[in-house]
């Protein structure tokens, strides 16, 4: 069994990775493929909540901002997250619009499963599914888990 866990650098996508671990059998699992998807239209940078970076506002941030760099240390601390666990774990990064770029990588492998984050930005975050998570959830190839952190959680 092939799974994708999608992240865009949210909390809540890494919560959405150990919601999965918690119930999932890694002896069933061949794979874990880790995507991140930046938008090459983006005028904010890739969002990096799980890794080590600059602090924002510092003089070295502007100099130091790479959205593939913030992609590779989110999809990094991911990759952490199911270290040891059992199953074979890789990366995708690519270049798009996340929910078609993460179907066209379920098509890919062939994937059984996706696992993506419900919204992590804005209202989404406490009142609707994330828009990508709902796009998955519509087109792709394959079952989609969606997790939604829990409101206390930070």
């Amino acid at each position: 069994m092939q799974v994708i866990v999608a992240t865009d650098g949210s909390k809540a996508s890494l919560s959405a990775a150990q919601q999965f671990k918690s119930f999932a059998d890694p002896d069933k699992i061949t794979e874990v493929v880790i995507v991140a998807v930046v938008s090459p239209l983006a005028v904010v940078p890739f969002e990096n909540e799980l890794s080590h970076r600059t602090p924002p506002g510092s003089v070295d941030e502007a100099v130091n901002l790479s959205f593939e760099a913030e992609a590779r240390g989110a999809t990094a601390s991911l990759m952490a997250e199911f270290e040891g666990w059992g199953p074979a774990v890789s990366r995708r990064l690519r270049s798009g619009s996340p929910a078609s770029e993460i179907i066209k990588v379920a098509e890919e492998l062939p994937a059984d499963l996706i696992v993506v984050a419900a919204g992590a930005r804005g209202l989404t975050a406490t009142i609707l599914i994330g828009s990508t998570a709902q796009k998955l959830q519509h087109s792709a190839p394959c079952p989609v888990l969606v997790g939604r952190r829990a409101l206390h959680q930070k």
